[in-house]
């Protein structure tokens, strides 16, 4: 009967102390999703977003999909100013892009370092600048520019309650490469807004556009995208999806719409 006793008493502290740990989960995974839509937070994190597109050439047949792997690692400089390392690195499987062909592999690595102030400016503002480089790492001829870019790259956003509105930018013009290959002179732009709910549910709209100056063409996907933090044991991961409606595009680009699904794996400190 003690013994019994005992383990409901048990049972009853277990089950108290849950529920007082309950709220400050909750809170810390909310926190951990505002964190991830501010692409200068001090967070280390390892983005898997998957891209799938269609509709490419002029049959409309070709079809890609494309894993980026993303990690962010900021590094504190000094009590002011953080330095924030964005890589993207695609891996791409795609049919009948290019010449009715199919290729597997790596594609170009795009490299950003934001020097961003530790603390907020006047408004919340947060922001961040540095340089951008194109990196010809395609492990095949289709996947590849096959030019050494670089270029200037920056980020501004304020978040205010659940909400976080920003733009990201940056230019990139080839520097070296293969002069069998067309010179680059390209600007992207990503204004985004997000709205972040006390159960860790964000909910962003976005938009990834790109200018071609050699080209004098638009390439323009709208994101929609819903992601959740959870918990699996003591590492943080957001998981999501969506879809994106190519606005723009050159017409052997992609048409219609496609598929986003995001896993990103979180390392606070």
């Amino acid at each position: 009967m003690v013994r019994r006793s005992c383990f409901r008493r048990r049972g009853v502290c277990l089950a108290l102390l849950c529920a007082a740990h309950a709220p400050a989960l909750h809170a810390q995974s909310e926190d951990l999703a505002k964190q991830l839509n501010n692409p200068l937070a001090a967070l280390i994190s390892v983005p898997l977003q998957a891209n799938y597109d269609e509709h490419y050439g002029a049959d409309e047949r070709g079809r890609k999909l494309t894993l980026n792997v993303q990690p962010v690692i900021p590094v504190a400089l000094n009590s002011q100013w953080n330095l924030i390392s964005r890589t993207i690195v695609p891996i791409v499987d795609q049919k009948d892009v290019v010449l009715g062909s199919d290729q597997f592999g790596l594609g170009d690595i795009t490299q950003s370092l934001f020097f961003s102030p530790a603390k907020p400016g006047p408004a919340g503002l947060i922001w961040g600048a540095g340089p951008v480089f194109l990196l010809p790492s395609g492990t095949q001829p289709e996947l590849s520019a096959r030019k050494w870019g670089l270029g200037p790259t920056g980020v501004a956003l304020v978040q205010e309650g659940p909400w976080t509105f920003g733009v990201l930018a940056n230019h990139i013009w080839s520097v070296a490469g293969h002069d069998d290959r067309p010179d680059i002179s390209s600007t992207f732009i990503q204004p985004f807004v997000a709205h972040t709910t006390k159960d860790a549910w964000t909910f962003t709209l976005n938009t990834e556009s790109t200018y071609d100056w050699k080209a004098k063409q638009w390439s323009v996907p709208i994101n929609a995208v819903v992601t959740k933090m959870l918990r699996f044991g003591d590492q943080p991961v957001s998981i999501g999806g969506g879809v994106r409606y190519w606005a723009d595009g050159p017409e052997a680009g992609p048409h219609d719409w496609g598929l986003r699904f995001v896993v990103t794996f979180l390392f606070p400190k």
